[in-house]
């Protein structure tokens, strides 16, 4: 859904990466720096009710998730290591900020809709961690399982944008019918992937 921004921000980051280039950043760094800066902020402003403030900074921290890529691909520094660090990371941050969405609601239960919310964002903490793994597995035992409907950008726009607006009048019960939604299409994605997996398995001799 969001590939084509991601590929504008390819492009407006290439100045910021040759910038940090020249620094002597390196890619790794950038993956670490902003792995942390997101984990904290969803922790600390989503449980404490600074929605739209940690939506917008997160946000922001998100545009940039590519900035390591590019770096990388600048340098010659391209490795299987960093594929590996901006992956894991990448679970790390995704996490954290469902976590920080469930602890909203649960410190937060005069909110309307509190268990609804917590219980759908809880759902996409799970599934959300299970829909990168289902793909690391089938390319584990030899498959290819990149198809679904709720990919990574997906998710966390889709979770965390009406959370924040919540901050400037949306409706609670659209967050938290967003966050449903999202569990829903985690769960139809896992499935999906199950599925081309189980009929690629099943055309290779046992």
């Amino acid at each position: 859904m969001f590939g084509r921004l991601r590929s504008l921000m390819t492009t407006v980051l290439t100045p910021v990466a040759r910038w940090l280039l020249r620094l002597g950043v390196t890619p790794d760094a950038v993956t670490v720096a902003g792995a942390i800066a997101v984990t904290a902020l969803a922790l600390t402003l989503l449980p404490l009710g600074h929605l739209l403030l940690g939506g917008l900074l997160i946000g922001f921290f998100a545009l940039l998730d590519s900035l390591d890529g590019v770096l990388a691909r600048l340098s010659g520094h391209t490795s299987r290591w960093g594929a590996f660090l901006d992956s894991t990371l990448d679970r790390v941050s995704d996490g954290a900020v469902f976590a920080g969405i469930t602890l909203y609601f649960v410190l937060h239960p005069d909110v309307p809709h509190a268990t609804w919310g917590a219980v759908a964002a809880l759902a996409c903490l799970a599934l959300g961690g299970i829909v990168p793994y289902a793909r690391a597995r089938a390319e584990a035992v030899g498959a290819t399982a990149k198809n679904g409907i709720a990919e990574r950008t997906d998710r966390l726009v889709i979770g965390l944008a009406p959370v924040a607006f919540t901050d400037i009048g949306l409706p609670m019960v659209a967050a938290t019918t967003a966050l449903t939604v999202l569990a829903v299409a985690s769960a139809v994605t896992v499935g999906q992937r199950v599925t081309t997996v189980h009929r690629q398995l099943a055309k290779v001799p046992q």
